[in-house]
């Protein structure tokens, strides 16, 4: 046994002189590695931004319909405003154009239009009056609002419309 201070050294490893062939087999392995690792890495990328638009989406969803009993509620204070004749209406007007404003804001544009086709992604029929100078299956007025377009709809609107010929 050796009981001297001296470290004992390890032996080195001499570089070993690979063939060109070894050698290029090695480094096209690296590269292929280096390649499969970078595809991988712009894969994560892409799929998280996927991930993460789908979370804004659900999140700017849950924040838009907060929203619809404050504009729903808007409406029929208007309404009975304006049967009343009292001029708070107006004002109450203002302030759920506002509302309306920021769902649209949210990218949930209103859905209120009346003389258009139904549209089964978009509106709800609440109610069918017959109507002889309108073709059938026309929206004639709306009920309540909607919200939204086809590929992203927050809240259908409720319609009324002509019946369906049969």
């Amino acid at each position: 046994m050796d009981t001297s201070d001296e470290p004992t050294a390890e032996p080195t490893a001499e570089p070993t002189a690979q063939a060109p062939d070894e050698r290029d087999a090695r480094i096209a392995e690296l590269d292929d590695r280096w390649r499969r690792a970078a595809a991988d890495l712009d894969n994560v990328r892409k799929r998280t931004a996927r991930e993460l638009a789908l979370v804004r989406d659900v999140e700017r969803a849950r924040a838009a319909s907060v929203f619809l009993p404050v504009v729903d509620g808007l409406t029929d204070a208007v309404v009975y405003a304006k049967q009343v004749n009292d001029p708070l209406g107006e004002g109450m007007e203002s302030i759920r154009e506002q509302a309306v404003a920021a769902l649209e804001r949210l990218d949930y544009p209103r859905i209120d239009g009346v003389g258009v086709p139904f549209d089964p992604r978009i509106h709800e029929v609440v109610s069918v009056v017959e109507s002889g100078d309108l073709p059938p299956q026309t929206v004639v007025a709306v009920a309540r609002l909607g919200f939204g377009t086809p590929e992203r709809l927050l809240r259908p609107a409720g319609v009324v419309v002509t019946p369906a010929r049969e």
